[in-house]
């Protein structure tokens, strides 16, 4: 399979973004507190529920148009991002039925936005995390109430959840956030990647070792900007074998110099590839770029030939320094 494109592909992890919950980035002292659903009043946490539960029937209708009534006016002013989650999902999330877990109400003082709003949520022991906490981090996050509440559902195409991320304005609570997201990839959880990035590991192949604990984590929770104690084990554990020569780096192969600003694993349709990003003077020629980027596919697999048997494909990207971009995806079987 072959991909080529001369602007940015939207290839994310999540089907879903979160939205302009915030307006910018300020310094200052400002407090965040978390409540768990046993530390909120029963009001709160009942309109939390009841609003997500309505949120999820609107997904399964495919109704956007109702999501983004409902919608704070930063994220109804820029929805399509939602619309395309809407319309990629609802057909997988029709006819399920969710189980929501208990939510969060996550409190962020003050008159400025937040450049790193950290909230932690539960008990917390000598050594950090516990079973029952969760950390979440947010940057540039407007002062505000905001609720977080995770639905699991058992669809057709395996685990999923879908993940809200609520503002409260007056007394009503407004979309501000939403992540669908497969809890598995090609039928694996985030179990089996640990225990095959111990067995890379086991058999000295540490660059594929390294991505796949980077998976575990990430199938682990439902969004990115959360942790718990099992994200921060893998975390630990990863950086006890993390590889010397990640980028930045420079690439060589047949004379060619590729210099590599970025690397990292990325779902697509349900495969998982691997992306690698390298710095061009320019994409605007783009039968030579396209020669360049599977030069640069072919001198990553000579340097690290365990990719080929680790990810089901490459996605190589040209980046000149505009931005513009040019990229090429091949299934791992289609680069010889």
């Amino acid at each position: 399979m072959q991909k080529n494109a001369s602007t940015h592909h939207s290839f994310i992890r999540y089907t879903a973004v979160l939205f302009a919950l915030v307006l910018g980035a300020s310094l200052g002292l400002h407090a965040q507190t978390c409540l768990t659903a046993e530390d909120m009043d029963a009001a709160t946490k009942a309109a939390l529920l009841n609003t997500t539960q309505n949120y999820f029937d609107s997904i399964a209708r495919g109704d956007s148009a109702t999501l983004r009534q409902n919608a704070i006016p930063s994220l109804a002013a820029d929805f399509s991002g939602i619309e395309n989650a809407v319309k990629d999902n609802q057909s997988t999330l029709s006819g399920t039925k969710p189980t929501t877990r208990p939510p969060f109400l996550l409190q962020a003082e003050g008159t400025a936005p937040l450049e790193r709003a950290e909230f932690l949520c539960g008990v917390f022991g000598a050594n950090g995390q516990t079973p029952d906490s969760r950390v979440f981090v947010i940057p540039n996050l407007s002062p505000g109430n905001y609720g977080f509440v995770t639905q699991d559902l058992t669809t057709g195409k395996g685990p999923y959840t879908v993940s809200y991320v609520l503002q409260q304005q007056g007394t009503a609570w407004k979309l501000g956030g939403l992540f669908i997201k497969s809890s598995q990839v090609s039928g694996h959880d985030s179990n089996w990647f640990a225990t095959h990035a111990r067995e890379l590991k086991t058999k000295g192949e540490n660059h594929a070792a390294w991505f796949y604990f980077q998976e575990a984590r990430d199938l682990v929770v439902p969004v990115t900007f959360m942790s718990n104690i099992t994200t921060d084990k893998l975390y630990d554990e990863s950086q006890a074998m993390k590889p010397t020569d990640l980028p930045p780096a420079d690439l060589t192969d047949s004379g060619n110099t590729y210099k590599t600003t970025s690397l990292f694993p990325l779902v697509v349709d349900n495969e998982l590839y691997l992306v690698m990003k390298y710095q061009v003077a320019s994409v605007a020629n783009t039968t030579t770029t396209y020669q360049q980027n599977m030069g640069a596919m072919k001198a990553l697999l000579a340097k690290y030939p365990e990719y080929r048997t680790a990810f089901d494909g490459l996605i190589v990207r040209a980046v000149e320094p505009t931005g513009r971009d040019y990229g090429t995806m091949l299934h791992m079987k289609d680069i010889k």
